[in-house]
């Protein structure tokens, strides 16, 4: 059993947010996360870290695809829909900061942001993006 399956069962921890809370989750139509499970859960298989649940805007998606990571064009192949506008979705906590530092950040759901992501983004810029 890996360390990210937070179970409630005693046997592992349920995996945190930035605020300490509880993990919720960021999405599930479209279906987000690495694990496709909603949540923006990591682990060692998740090289990326997709650990920030972001809100979709236009801007951020030609950002994202500018620099190498087309989010906006469906793949089947991988039962991708491809998102638009107002979609929340897992991003790479490395991505975020590539789009904060380029002024291209978007908005941020804290309770459905991994712990993990302060590893690389601070507190602060992440609750100057939030939403709630």
């Amino acid at each position: 059993m890996s360390y990210t399956n937070g179970n409630g069962n005693g046997h592992q921890p349920k995996p945190k947010n930035v605020l300490g809370g509880d993990l919720i989750s960021c999405c599930t139509d479209p279906m987000t996360g690495f694990y496709r499970d909603g949540y923006c859960r990591t682990g060692v298989d998740d090289t990326g870290r997709h650990t920030v649940c972001i809100e979709v805007t236009d801007d951020f998606l030609v950002f994202s695809k500018a620099v190498g990571n087309d989010l906006s064009t469906p793949m089947p192949q991988y039962d991708f829909p491809g998102l638009k506008e107002g979609d929340k979705w897992c991003l790479c906590m490395l991505r975020w900061r590539q789009a904060l530092e380029n002024g291209m950040a978007p908005r941020v759901y804290l309770e459905a942001t991994h712990e993990a992501a302060l590893s690389v983004v601070s507190l602060e810029d992440l609750k100057r993006f939030a939403v709630e």
